[in-house]
């Protein structure tokens, strides 16, 4: 097992277009009336583009003046998926105006064959790209060739 305290890959095969809407369903949905804040629970599943967000409830935070939404915060077996990339975390923040997505709680990153784990792993979805930090964890392949 390969330790290291962070490290920088690309996440998602094909980047995200921060500026398309965003679709969301879920089983239930409470609105605050004060601040307009919408909790969806119960299998919710939040696409936007080629972008897939799961998770057990998302609250919507909208942005000021309403001018769409701020943020999304999502708890509970949340899966990000973008292309053959896929991540799950306890939790996740993504900020739509910047496209980044904050994973925290025991991430667990596949792509393809290869698996890292983190604490906590950051994602720009405009870029792709990805940095894994606290304890960040992965098997390397062995040469697989005898000699």
């Amino acid at each position: 097992m390969a330790e290291a305290q962070g490290t920088d890959i690309s996440f998602g095969v094909l980047k995200t277009d921060t500026s398309q809407p965003v679709e969301v369903t879920a089983d239930a949905l409470d609105v605050n009336q004060e601040d307009g804040a919408a909790l969806f629970k119960g299998n919710v599943l939040i696409i936007q583009g080629e972008m897939r967000l799961s998770a057990d409830s998302v609250l919507v935070i909208n942005a000021p003046e309403g001018t769409g939404i701020e943020r999304l915060e999502a708890r509970g077996n949340v899966l990000l998926v973008s292309g053959q990339d896929a991540a799950e975390a306890g939790a996740a923040d993504y900020t739509i105006k910047s496209g980044t997505v904050i994973m925290h709680g025991n991430v667990l990153l596949t792509q393809g064959a290869s698996t890292l784990g983190a604490e906590r792993m950051v994602v720009n979805l405009a870029s792709g790209d990805a940095t894994l930090s606290g304890r960040v964890r992965t098997t390397l392949p062995g040469s697989g060739a005898d000699k």
